[in-house]
């Protein structure tokens, strides 16, 4: 199949997803997280492991403001519902598959999503994640309960609060990265050549059993949603964006 916003490669029992929207900074919008979903769909009954990777400067920077200013007229955006996405990162985290985020350069807001989703996270040295939406009056709602699930509330509220880039690192030290390495594609081999060792059943029926011990992504979809709506209702957010997008102006640069 032919995609827009992703490369696929399938070499079964594996299939490696590459975000691959260079001319926007590999940010995330409604194709992105369309076509994604269409693949892990693919994916369910053959599939053991996927494998998602960015582009070598850039994993995924998180929502595409270009895209929302371009689709959207006046202080109002369209109705986006945030559930496609957030049900995207649910299936990465309770699919019947293992995923791996391997990660090379930045990563910022959404995109920590599709890591913190992920159940193993690889990384290089050049490798720096942030959440930078407070600048903009939003916050980061629907990132939130897969990122406190994996590295803890305080954290969490700490790198939302900051919104400034940790290093790989400081990500390694607090849990959201699981190894990293120069040489990440060699990390990478090593791990995919010991997990394709494991058969589908004996990873689903895993899978299942630890999403039955902790079940925060699924008490929490409705009241990040929820909570995504709300800040994405905001006119005085929208007109921040939309100031950015057109003069490059940050939304405090006017107090």
């Amino acid at each position: 199949m032919m995609y827009q916003t992703i490369k696929v490669r399938m070499q079964e029992p594996i299939c490696f997803i590459q975000f691959n929207r260079p001319e926007a900074n590999n940010t995330i919008n409604g194709l992105l997280i369309e076509e994604c979903h269409r693949v892990i769909d693919l994916c369910r009954k053959s599939v053991n492991i996927i494998v998602l990777e960015g582009l070598p400067e850039v994993f995924c920077f998180g929502a595409d403001f270009h895209d929302m200013h371009a689709n959207n007229s006046g202080k109002q955006l369209k109705d986006q519902s945030p559930e496609p996405m957030y049900d995207l990162w649910l299936e990465l985290s309770q699919g019947p598959f293992i995923t791996i985020a391997h990660v090379r350069g930045r990563v910022n807001a959404g995109g920590v999503g599709f890591v913190a989703g992920s159940d193993i996270v690889i990384a290089d040295q050049t490798a720096q994640f942030s959440l930078s939406e407070l600048l903009f009056g939003l916050f980061p709602a629907c990132v939130l309960p897969f990122l406190i699930r994996r590295i803890g509330f305080q954290k969490a509220h700490y790198l939302t609060l900051i919104t400034q880039p940790i290093s790989v690192k400081q990500a390694y030290d607090w849990g959201l990265v699981d190894a990293y390495d120069d040489r990440s594609e060699f990390l990478l081999r090593k791990h995919l050549l010991r997990l394709r060792n494991l058969s589908k059943t004996a990873i689903m029926r895993y899978k299942r059993y630890m999403n039955e011990l902790n079940d925060l992504l699924i008490i929490s979809k409705n009241l990040a949603i929820k909570a995504n709506r709300e800040i994405f209702a905001d006119p005085n957010n929208i007109e921040g964006i939309y100031r950015f997008i057109e003069t490059g102006q940050f939304p405090w640069e006017d107090r």
